[in-house]
């Protein structure tokens, strides 16, 4: 059986963000569990806010069709999301409602988020680690997108004195439960492969 590929999105562009620290562990976990992995940065795929007069007018913008294009071309995807106002970044919904929509070579609605299996995580400064950023994330991607969402996830509180000098987490339990994530992506992705 061949390793199945994944895909890491880090849903921040903040300089510094815990999020992209924590996608940078995921993705060196990902490497470890022999899964061939892809780390993106979504500055590389600037979108205008989502209007669908847009879409009707011009159709999808190129970056659009290029991200769902990479997304299709693996079988799971890791996506880590700060929390804001108890949900995830604009940055992040604004990127899964270009990719919800169909029209690259016909298809439909929701392709990018089918056939795949989705894990997802969230580093914040506060004390939920961010859970709620997780729980609108899985909202999303299960009942708007109908993706299929592994139930293992991270949240990692406190994330500005979460990470070691080498980027590893300190807390064994939050170790754990990336390496549980991980593992579960692997796996479930690795019978799609």
């Amino acid at each position: 059986m061949s390793a199945p590929k994944i895909l890491v999105i880090p849903g921040s562009l903040r300089t510094g963000s815990h999020n992209a620290r924590l996608a940078a562990l995921a993705t060196k976990e990902l490497a470890l569990a022999e899964a061939e992995v892809t780390r993106i940065s979504l500055a590389d795929y600037p979108l205008p806010l989502f209007d669908a007069d847009l879409v009707t007018d011009s159709g999808l913008p190129a970056a659009a069709v290029q991200l769902k294009r990479m997304v299709m071309a693996h079988q799971g995807v890791f996506i880590t999301s700060p929390e804001y106002s108890a949900s995830v970044t604009p940055l992040l919904k604004n990127t899964i409602d270009w990719m919800s929509r169909g029209r690259d070579r016909g298809e439909a609605n929701y392709t990018a988020f089918k056939g795949r299996v989705f894990a997802i995580g969230a580093a914040s400064g506060g004390s939920g680690g961010g859970m709620r950023s997780l729980m609108a994330l899985r909202q999303i991607l299960e009942l708007g997108c109908g993706a299929l969402v592994s139930p293992e996830q991270i949240a990692v509180p406190r994330a500005d004195q979460a990470f070691d000098d080498m980027d590893n987490l300190k807390d064994e339990v939050l170790a754990a439960a990336l390496k549980a994530a991980v593992r579960r992506l692997v796996e479930l992705a690795g019978v799609l492969a």
